[in-house]
């Protein structure tokens, strides 16, 4: 159900295989617990708490939201008696966006029937928020682009990032802004890491991440260059419909087979982004 991967003495990794290789984190002390994020359903989130409070047996005493996504933060309830830590935006999307989702997925998706909205006690803007596991040190600061309450976590003395989904096989601005994006993989890129924790997919290691950036940059340049050349057109979608990933340099095969969708979902937004309206096709105008 779950992947478990030990990263350092005391991180571990979390990925679902149900649910678009979305990842979660522990940070294990002598006393106590640190999760990043929870995962897409229930009994994926209910193994990692199973997994820290009985085989390690340690309670759990702080949850981390790298953001407010459902697949991300929806998990916090199955933790009681932790404090969840995220951005201001992130405990304000939970409160509105979030809410309307979660009665929405209740109709019509058993397993969700008995999740709750638990909102970020502990929240920042700007700036550091810094917390210490045992010997670790987790560094949280704002990671946006993706969206606007994305937040990564430094575990200092072991060099790993969990970078929420600033970091994915397919660059995400479908929710976010293409060059807040630009400048959080930069910063990714000169910190000097031994591992990436991406928001979904596997983990990019020490000697990966220099190209990783590289890639996922390529990538947002051309899907900016393809949607300029699209606003040209009278009929802009109709282009933006002709140019697959793969011609923005990316593999349709990446992200559990949900790549080619999410590269078409990212150029309708940044589209809307860069022009303040959705492209236009000539099928549009045919229905009328």
């Amino acid at each position: 159900m779950i992947k478990r991967e030990r990263i350092s003495d005391t991180v571990y990794s979390f990925q679902s295989e149900l649910y678009a290789q979305v990842n979660a984190g522990a940070i294990v002390g002598p006393n106590w617990a640190v999760i990043i994020d929870t995962l897409a359903l229930p009994e994926e989130t209910l193994a990692i708490r199973d997994f820290i409070e009985q085989e390690i047996n340690i309670p759990v005493r702080y949850v981390i939201n790298t953001h407010s996504h459902a697949d991300h933060s929806w998990g916090n309830c199955f933790f009681p008696g932790a404090t969840i830590i995220g951005h201001t935006l992130c405990r304000q999307f939970l409160d509105t966006k979030g809410r309307t989702s979660l009665e929405e997925m209740r109709s019509s998706n058993q397993p969700y029937r008995n999740i709750k909205i638990v909102l970020p006690q502990i929240t920042f803007d700007n700036g550091e928020l810094i917390l210490r596991v045992g010997k670790k040190r987790l560094t949280m600061f704002p990671l946006p682009g993706p969206c606007a309450d994305n937040i990564g976590i430094l575990i200092k003395e072991d060099r790993v990032l969990f970078a929420g989904d600033a970091a994915m096989p397919v660059p995400y601005i479908v929710d976010g802004d293409i060059d807040q994006l630009v400048t959080s993989l930069k910063q990714i890129s000169k910190i000097g890491l031994e591992s990436v924790v991406q928001g979904h997919g596997d983990i990019v290691l020490r000697g990966e991440v220099e190209n990783y950036v590289k890639d996922n940059l390529a990538y947002l340049s051309n899907i900016r260059r393809t949607v300029r050349k699209s606003a040209r057109r009278k009929y802009p979608q109709d282009l933006l419909n002709e140019i697959d990933i793969e011609q923005c340099g990316k593999s349709h095969v990446l992200f559990g087979g949900l790549a080619e969708e999410l590269h078409r979902r990212n150029l309708r937004a940044l589209y809307r982004q860069l022009y303040g309206e959705l492209p236009k096709s000539y099928d549009d105008e045919e229905e009328f």
